[in-house]
């Protein structure tokens, strides 16, 4: 039995195969894990990507998830070319899952930076187009808060500011992945699908995993395909907005909106992790924001709109982030403390890695080794946290120097301040993307343009604010990225080594494809003009923050400061709690982290994932070893037949193919 860390953890990995399938895995040297024809098919699949991602973050604010399909349709197109080649006599090198995971990684590196780059948000903010779409008399708005966007200028920064994330959280792989055993259910499915479209099926427990995966794989892309025809414009209607639990409830977004992706994390997550979330709903949209919305006129003005920072959307942003940071960094802390004690203590051996495995029958033998064997491979190839501190260093030097000369109001040494906090907050944003799936990227970046943007003041403040939240915005995306690519390598065998470096590659081609194919939209297409296609609402939102922002602190809405402090103190008493307690008692105090999410998003994935794992409870409790076997592959199975489905619907959007029916909901009419 591993110590206890305060971290949820799972009981088993959910595996494809028996302990001998694994065992009998050759996994080739890192090096042969990244090869050209791997790197064609992810600049190939990353253009896709970002053009699809481009499309709809321009037009509806909505981003695409490609860790599931970008597996898929890497596997398809390599197996595709071998098999053509081998039909026409030519050599070919084997296609490995460990290949397919680096392709999938790099595929996904690339992509983010569609959307991390700030193309639809922070970058084309500080554009003229922009300027004059919020009004040249709109107070705080100024003329010489603009820059207009460049490619050259873009790319650039992309290079500068893109790569710190892939160093700041090197060092804490193992204690993420392996110690803590962080779901990031995303990664897993990915993993979990990949394992499936390489495996022999040869083991009887396997071949069944992979039929039932197969099987909710279709279930999910089916069912996520109907709802499509009922959504109407900008998925305003159907079963995403089913008023399932009435209309009343229903205005606080508590519903059930028939989301595979977020049932099925309520099937792979710890249940605390589900119950915490809900907890976290029905305290914020159940009490808190009613409550405070009762005092619109009074705490802040009543015609704001939903977000200004001086309104409600203002409460929601603090609190959320002073959850997530007094949680993420008590146990930042506790994780140096506890490697602090490690390096000193001689007594305990380098490969002492513990493990958290319920003592059921004799099959645990081989979790046992299934465990070892990847862990073996995932330590194998070292990267020494020397390289990473060395290399994070020399990325703040680089960045200090260039990034006042792109932007003059963000000053050196606000560019030095920033960097020195983004590893806490990356770490904070990678464990809750682990426990949740979901990453609150966008909303580090608004605090971090409200702090610089008060700081530098009407003098500079709005592009200031806007270059600082860009940089904040990489450094968490790029971060927990990574981690979530680690633990789709740790499940399918594969070298740390190649998937960091396929982190780096795939970022390197982020940086000058997804520049290129923003510019392809930006010259044809009148981007933000509020009667065109591309109104890019999210560019909008965010000069209008920056705005706000240079009041400072004056400019947040009444007690929002003292009650931020609050819930950060209470992240810290929670943590303490959990861990002081006896386990028997621990296991039932909720995780800040969890509870924060959907403070900012909603309940209504929270009511999603409960349903998952109240499914799961009553699973297990009929048949625990039958739920223990398959309840990761309907997890994945259903998380990975919805990610699918996002290809198919981003095409139809491209094409303006618009569902053909609005289902609608309201109160019936008196008679």
């Amino acid at each position: 039995m591993g110590t206890q860390t305060g971290f949820p953890v799972e009981i088993s990995e959910p595996l494809l195969g028996d302990s001998k399938e694994i065992g009998s895995i050759l996994v080739p040297e890192w090096k042969d894990q990244i090869t050209i024809r791997g790197l064609v098919v992810s600049a190939l699949l990353g253009g896709l990507f970002c053009i699809i991602t481009h499309k709809l973050s321009l037009t509806v604010a909505m981003a695409p998830t490609v860790n599931v399909a970008g597996g898929l349709l890497g596997f398809f197109l390599v197996k595709s070319w071998t098999g053509f080649c081998s039909k026409f006599g030519f050599s070919v090198t084997p296609f490995t899952r460990q290949e397919n995971t680096v392709i999938q990684t790099c595929i996904v590196a690339c992509c983010d930076l569609a959307t991390s780059g700030g193309f639809s948000s922070y970058l084309i903010a500080m554009d003229e187009r922009i300027y004059e779409v919020i009004g040249v008399d709109y107070p705080g708005n100024r003329a010489e808060d603009v820059k207009n966007a460049g490619l050259g200028w873009m790319i650039a920064y992309l290079f500068v500011v893109s790569f710190h994330g892939l160093f700041s959280l090197l060092p804490l792989r193992k204690v993420m992945i392996m110690d803590n055993k962080l779901t990031y259910p995303s990664g897993t499915a990915t993993a979990m699908l990949i394992n499936s479209l390489h495996t022999d099926a040869g083991a009887e427990l396997a071949r069944k995993q992979v039929h039932c995966l197969g099987k909710y794989l279709i279930i999910g892309f089916s069912w996520s395909c109907f709802k499509w025809f009922f959504s109407g414009i900008a998925d305003s209607c159907g079963f995403d907005n089913f008023p399932s639990l009435g209309l009343t409830l229903f205005k606080n977004t508590f519903y059930f909106d028939f989301n595979p992706t977020f049932v099925g994390c309520g099937f792979i997550m710890p249940h605390i992790v589900s119950c915490s979330v809900l907890l976290g709903a029905i305290v914020s949209w159940g009490f808190l924001w009613p409550f405070i919305s009762k005092h619109a006129g009074d705490w802040y003005p009543a015609d704001l709109g939903n977000n200004d920072f001086k309104g409600l959307y203002g409460y929601k942003v603090f609190i959320a982030i002073s959850l997530v940071l007094g949680d993420g960094l008590y146990n930042l802390i506790k994780i140096v403390i506890i490697s602090a004690k490690e390096i000193f203590n001689k007594n305990i051996k380098q490969n002492n890695f513990p493990v958290v495995i319920e003592v059921i029958d004799s099959e645990c033998s081989n979790l046992q080794l299934e465990q070892r064997r990847r862990n073996e491979v995932f330590l194998k190839d070292r990267i020494p946290s020397w390289f990473a501190a060395a290399g994070y260093v020399g990325l703040v030097a680089i960045s200090t120097a260039t990034i006042p000369i792109i932007f003059p109001p963000l000053k050196w040494y606000l560019v030095l301040c920033s960097y020195i906090v983004a590893p806490a907050l990356a770490f904070c944003n990678s464990y809750g993307c682990g426990l949740t799936d979901c990453s609150l990227t966008s909303t580090y970046a608004k605090v971090g343009l409200f702090i610089i943007a008060s700081l530098v003041g009407s003098n500079g403040g709005v592009v200031a604010g806007l270059a600082a939240s860009g940089l904040m915005m990489a450094i968490v995306s790029t971060a927990a990225d990574l981690m979530q690519d680690f633990k789709t390598g740790y499940l399918t065998l594969s070298s740390a080594k190649s998937m960091f470096v396929s982190q780096l590659l795939g970022t390197a081609m982020g940086c000058v494809i997804a520049s290129l194919t923003f510019w392809l939209f930006w010259t044809a297409f009148d981007i933000g003009s509020p009667d065109g296609q591309y109104k890019a609402p999210t560019a909008v939102i965010f000069r209008q923050m920056a705005i706000l922002s240079v009041e400072g602190l004056s400019g947040l809405p009444k007690y929002c400061l003292p009650i931020s402090c609050v819930f950060f103190v209470a992240a810290l008493l929670i943590n303490l709690l959990r861990d002081a307690t006896p386990k028997k008692v621990s296991q039932f105090i909720p995780i800040p982290m969890a509870m924060a999410v959907p403070f900012y998003i909603g309940a209504y994935f929270a009511i999603d994932m409960f349903v998952g794992t109240l499914i799961l409870f009553i699973w297990e409790r009929i048949d625990w070893k039958d739920a223990e076997n398959y309840a990761g592959a309907v997890a994945c199975g259903l998380i990975c037949g919805d990610g699918i489905w996002t290809v198919p619907s981003a095409i139809l959007s491209i094409f303006r193919i618009n569902p053909p029916i609005c289902m609608y909901f309201g109160p019936s009419l008196d008679t």
